[in-house]
């Protein structure tokens, strides 16, 4: 990533680009994250944007690991996504076929089980908390140890990033 980066203006990485690209590379055989998952670990964008660098940029990395909440593979790939989560042991639902006909809801017949194979995040969780201290201090440099949390007790779903809060909307008077 670092040859990408020097080149021409119209092939550099920004920041955002080359840390959503190091957790793609992060994320192990047979787990997956969602577009949404990847933007709160990083506590930047949202699955746009997450969507927006792997089209352009994630060609080079496990594309196949980033897909949609409902654990839909990527769009246009779904025949090549379904070999490589066959290839990993990654946990599915539904019919394990081709995956080219859809299912209930206009949806692939095999999804990945995101209950199963959601990785945790746990190694990246310290980076994170660093990249996020460094935004918010601005000067670039990690943390103390004194501000990072303790973790050595927590339970093994507790790396995963909370889902995203939905928005009410209030009845007509309500403003």
């Amino acid at each position: 990533m670092e040859q990408a980066a020097q080149g021409p203006a119209e092939h550099r990485i920004d920041e955002f680009s080359e840390l959503v690209l190091e957790v793609v590379e992060a994320i192990p055989p047979g787990r997956v994250l969602a577009y949404g998952d990847i933007a709160e670990l990083l506590g930047r964008g949202g699955p746009r944007q997450v969507g927006r660098v792997m089209s352009r940029y994630g060609g080079g990395v496990p594309w196949w690991r980033v897909i949609r909440a409902d654990g839909s593979p990527p769009p246009g790939h779904e025949r090549e996504a379904l070999a490589r989560y066959r290839d990993e042991g990654t946990p599915m639902r539904g019919e394990p076929g081709t995956g080219a006909g859809p299912g209930a809801g206009g949806r692939p017949a095999a999804r990945v089980d995101m209950r199963r194979a959601r990785w945790d995040c746990g190694p990246l969780l310290s980076l994170t908390s660093d990249l996020r201290h460094a935004a918010r201090d601005g000067d670039g440099a990690p943390p103390d140890d004194a501000d990072r949390p303790d973790h050595g007790d927590r339970p093994a779903d507790a790396g995963r990033p909370e889902p995203a809060r939905r928005r009410t909307r209030r009845g007509r008077g309500g403003r």
